[in-house]
């Protein structure tokens, strides 16, 4: 596993800096990610080809065997002049051939001074074919050419499924570098429409994206409205709305609507190219967990070497058997203590838990970082955009008239906000996609706005148009939301108040069930923000918080997240990563979320695509479920082998229990595919 951990690497490497010239210089055919996959794809196919030949090879070894022919009956009508020259002939062939792999293997292990798993495997056919052989020319001894066969084609198989598994697991990144189209539809400065391929756009560039189509560059739209599925690129399984003046992703797919797109980033500098470039350094980054299984599976191999030689010991001396029946032995023990299981328990898992991340919007970035996320006591949230959607919205509505209906007072009052550009105004006017017909809009200066809406004259003002007119309302609701730091302004109709609207940073509705989540996972949630006291308990009572820092500078963050550090609490901080950034920094976790387009947050630990704060929920889900995997496979590849050692020994000799090599060589197997089944059953759990 060691020397197909060393490819893999080398193939990720080669396929990070192929990726970038991809990108920048022909991010249409992915030249980069079409070779790492075939180089990949070869190493399968390599030893999908080497297991079937050494397969083939085998039978006529098995049935040249003297043990396997005494044991169907068949050794007086297969025997013939030279068999055994034939048997050493093939043989020779399936230990060259099939066990190639490992015989390589031995030689970059040792010249790193680092033995492992192709150590193990190599001694064991190496010192049965060398033994085997001697009897053939003359030794007196046993033949076990047909364990030595067997052995290797075991060997191969249980290679060929881990290869295949460790492709399976990397198969949304792949995914993820197949979503760009080949050609775009460039609009020429005559307005004209040419075809041309994606490598041909630049920054400034504009194309057309038809209904159905894929988006083939990040941009801007200047022209149409649509609906984007960017499932594959966020995880967010429902198309998002988008209009006139706000960015699309390439890579992601256009819905009903005909749209005209600006190019904003090309190349390396896009979201695809940052999401998959993050990916491999996740996957490239270190860690403490693999750490762990390196050295274990180090010590694995020193067992095996010294548990071979002392049975190998035991069963001359002590038991005083003969040489074949203690080499078989020390064999079996060498062939059963391979580190496989051990060598893919954490890399597969590793692999499985960042590729299903990337493919839901979360994106690691840090390894170690995404480890001890595991154990995050403590998690704080900044306000405005996290936990909030960092917008003015109405929020509550006082009714003072009883022949009117709130939908329609909404309606009067945002149609005459529609003609103002004031931030409050254009709340308003959001809140109701119906409008009635203005006439005589006119501002007034400081207070509000007024006009004839529907015939009526409306006015939409301030408390201090009412005080300075000497209206009075007496209302404990309107004190109450005053006292939470909502804006409050008064509708009126022929000069009659009719209701009062309250605005403020709109809750985004997966906050609430995001800090109940965390308190079920026994960690505790917290608010930083620059907002007056009233708004930050507001926003804290609203959504369930016991505990909120307000009045917050953003240079005061990083202080915040270290006073909380103090309490001897592992902390987490998650907000938007650009004025968050020294909080991010001096978090144990840095996650930064709703990024967007911008992924690339040097503070970051964790970059999480939605602004969505159950995704930091889910992170934090994952990194738990991650090590659970990890501990679980470790715990089967150790068990496995403090179990199996001693039965390959022959401990259980005396009660009939032997293991021959192949058998050895099969149970290995099998603990590897349970650790490769248990790795590919990782969930991210998401809302």
């Amino acid at each position: 596993m060691q020397e197909e951990q060393k490819n893999t690497d080398n193939h990720i490497k080669h396929h990070k800096h192929m990726s970038h010239k991809t990108h920048e210089e022909h991010p249409a055919h992915h030249q980069g990610k079409s070779q790492h996959g075939d180089h990949h794809a070869h190493m399968v196919a390599d030893f999908r080809k080497r297991f079937w030949i050494s397969f083939i090879a085998s039978i006529p070894i098995l049935l040249l065997s003297p043990m396997i022919q005494h044991f169907i009956g068949i050794r007086e009508t297969i025997r013939f002049a030279g068999d055994m020259y034939v048997l050493f002939a093939l043989s020779s062939f399936v230990f060259f051939y099939g066990g190639y792999p490992f015989l390589k293997g031995i030689f970059d292990e040792l010249k790193k001074v680092q033995p492992g798993m192709m150590t193990l495997i190599a001694i064991a056919i190496t010192t049965a074919y060398i033994y085997s052989g001697a009897v053939v020319f003359g030794l007196s001894g046993k033949i076990f050419f047909w364990e030595l066969a067997t052995l290797i084609d075991v060997m191969l198989l249980g290679h060929w499924i881990e290869m295949k598994s460790v492709m399976g697991a990397s198969r949304a990144l792949e995914e993820l570098a197949k979503l760009m189209p080949s050609d775009a539809h460039k609009v020429q400065p005559d307005g004209s429409v040419k075809d041309v391929p994606i490598d041909a756009l630049e920054v400034g560039d504009r194309f057309l994206v038809k209904p159905g189509e894929k988006i083939p560059a990040d941009g801007e739209i200047i022209e149409g409205e649509t609906s984007v599925n960017e499932a594959m690129l966020t995880g967010e399984s429902k198309p998002v709305s988008k209009k006139s003046g706000e960015k699309v992703i390439g890579g992601s797919i256009n819905g009903e609507g005909s749209i005209t797109v600006e190019v904003k980033k090309m190349g390396k500098d896009s979201f695809l190219s940052q999401v998959i470039d993050l990916v491999k350094q996740a996957q490239e980054s270190k860690s403490k967990t693999q750490d762990l299984a390196n050295r274990a599976a180090l010590w694995l191999t020193i067992i095996a070497l010294s548990g071979g030689a002392i049975t190998l010991f035991i069963w001359l001396t002590i038991m005083q058997r003969d040489f074949a029946f203690s080499l078989e032995r020390t064999v079996t023990v060498m062939v059963i203590t391979c580190p496989h299981a051990l060598g893919l328990a954490v890399p597969l898992v590793v692999a499985v838990s960042t590729s299903l991340a990337a493919a839901s919007g979360l994106l690691i970035r840090n390894r170690a970082a995404f480890e001890r996320a595991r154990n995050i006591q403590a998690i704080i949230f900044d306000k405005t955009g996290t936990l909030t959607q960092g917008k003015f919205g109405v929020t509550d509505t006082l009714i003072f008239s009883d022949n009117i209906e709130e939908k329609e007072l909404l309606k009067y009052a945002a149609s005459l906000e529609t003609h103002s550009e004031h931030p409050i105004a254009r709340a308003i006017s959001a809140s109701t996609e119906e409008k009635f017909h203005v006439e005589g809009f006119k501002a007034i200066t400081g207070k509000g706005a007024e006009g004839r809406v529907n015939g009526k004259n409306v006015k939409v003002v301030s408390p201090g148009y009412l005080r300075e007119k000497n209206i009075r309302v007496d209302n404990e609701r309107i004190e109450k939301l005053s006292s939470q730091g909502k804006t409050v302004v008064f509708v009126l109709i022929d000069d009659e108040i009719k209701v009062a609207i309250a605005l403020a940073d709109i809750i985004r509705e997966e906050s609430k069930r995001a800090i109940a989540k965390l308190r079920e996972m026994g960690i505790k949630p917290m608010m930083l923000t620059g907002d007056n006291k009233q708004v930050a308990k507001w926003v804290s009572d609203e959504i369930g918080l016991e505990e909120y820092f307000a009045e917050v500078l953003p240079d005061e963050k990083a202080r915040k997240v270290k006073e909380v550090q103090a309490r001897g609490l592992l902390v987490a901080m998650t907000g938007d990563g650009v004025n968050d950034a020294p909080a991010l920094a001096q978090a144990d976790v840095g996650i930064a979320i709703g990024a967007g387009t911008d992924v690339a947050v040097e503070t970051a630990d964790i970059v999480l695509v939605r602004s969505n704060p159950l995704d930091a929920v889910s992170i934090l889900g994952l990194s738990r479920a991650t090590y659970r995997k990890m501990i679980q496979n470790l715990g089967w590849a150790t068990g496995y082998n403090s179990f199996a050692i001693p039965l390959a020994a022959g401990v259980l000799y005396q009660y009939g229990i032997l293991l021959s090599p192949a058998m050895g060589a099969a149970l290995m197997s099998i603990s590897t595919v349970i650790v490769a089944i248990n790795a590919k059953l990782l969930r991210v759990k998401t809302e």
